[in-house]
């Protein structure tokens, strides 16, 4: 889930032809809702972002596990891991 607009999502899916659906969440709420808003330090000054997470949701529509302060280097093997 992103900030962007579905727009730049629709356009950022067509580039990459991507096979699932992109959620949009402009105003956060979704963000705040998991614990994925909040603020955080960028160029020095602290501000209130989207912060890195990733949420494994079940079949069952229930939240399975929350992964926060997500580091790119190793985090699709520790989400694949995790299922």
């Amino acid at each position: 889930m992103s900030r962007d607009s579905p727009e730049a999502q629709r356009k950022f899916k067509a580039k990459y032809q991507l096979p699932f659906p992109l959620l949009s969440d402009p105003d956060h709420a979704t963000h705040e809702a998991y614990g994925a808003w909040g603020e955080k330090v960028m160029y020095g000054k602290r501000i209130m972002g989207a912060l890195r997470t990733t949420v494994v949701i079940g079949a069952d529509g229930k939240v399975e596990k929350i992964f926060h302060k997500v580091k790119v280097d190793g985090h699709a093997k520790a989400v694949l891991e995790s299922l």
